[in-house]
């Protein structure tokens, strides 16, 4: 009977081992949605059409870095839909703000409300699916639920001032940032120990 010390634990799955490799991609999806939060809160009297520029200059980023990570991942079977979805939607709200900037504040915001819902369900999805890789793998799907919340607050209060929406936008964008690095040294600390 072989002892306890000689069982090892089960392989980490492909997409397991190419978000581990890729850590440093969330990584940098955390710092820049904190920069970009930071200068919410450092200029806190923009207009709002500069906020929803932030925002898709944050969006376009944040989608470039999923989709990298997404596209850096091994050739499987393992479906990484989610991340190219989430990076895909995260380039074309991006430039969407930039394409048309004429359009009202308030499509703008009702478009930013929608990135934010349709991103946090993904994420959640694929944290669903990483539950089975990663125990206890809740940071994604905080992340994903803080997303969703943000959409949705925006949804129900799009006429809110400026200002006000400069600071839910500021504090969404550190809270998001934080979590996205406390998952990416997560995927990392355990792509150390699977390795």
């Amino acid at each position: 009977m072989a002892s306890e010390a000689s069982i090892s634990p089960p392989a980490p799955s492909a997409l397991t081992r190419a978000l581990c490799d890729n850590w440093w991609l969330f990584l940098l999806r955390g710092i820049a949605a904190i920069a970009v939060g930071v200068l919410a809160f450092a200029w806190p009297g923009v207009t709002l059409v500069t906020l929803v520029l932030f925002y898709g200059a944050f969006a376009l980023v944040d989608g470039v870095f999923a989709l990298i990570a997404a596209v850096r991942g091994q050739a499987t079977l393992v479906p990484r839909w989610w991340l190219a979805v989430v990076g895909l939607l995260g380039i074309g709200v991006g430039i969407g703000t930039f394409v048309f900037p004429g359009v009202t504040a308030l499509v703008l915001v009702l478009f930013i409300a929608a990135w934010a819902i349709v991103t946090g369900i993904f994420q959640i999805i694929g944290a669903i699916q990483l539950r089975r890789e990663i125990d206890n793998e809740w940071w994604l799907v905080l992340n994903g639920f803080v997303s969703v919340l943000f959409g949705v607050a925006v949804f129900v209060m799009p006429g809110a001032g400026a200002l006000a929406l400069v600071w839910v936008f500021g504090f969404f964008a550190l809270l998001y940032g934080l979590l996205m690095i406390a998952f990416a040294i997560r995927l990392r600390r355990h792509g150390t120990r699977a390795g």
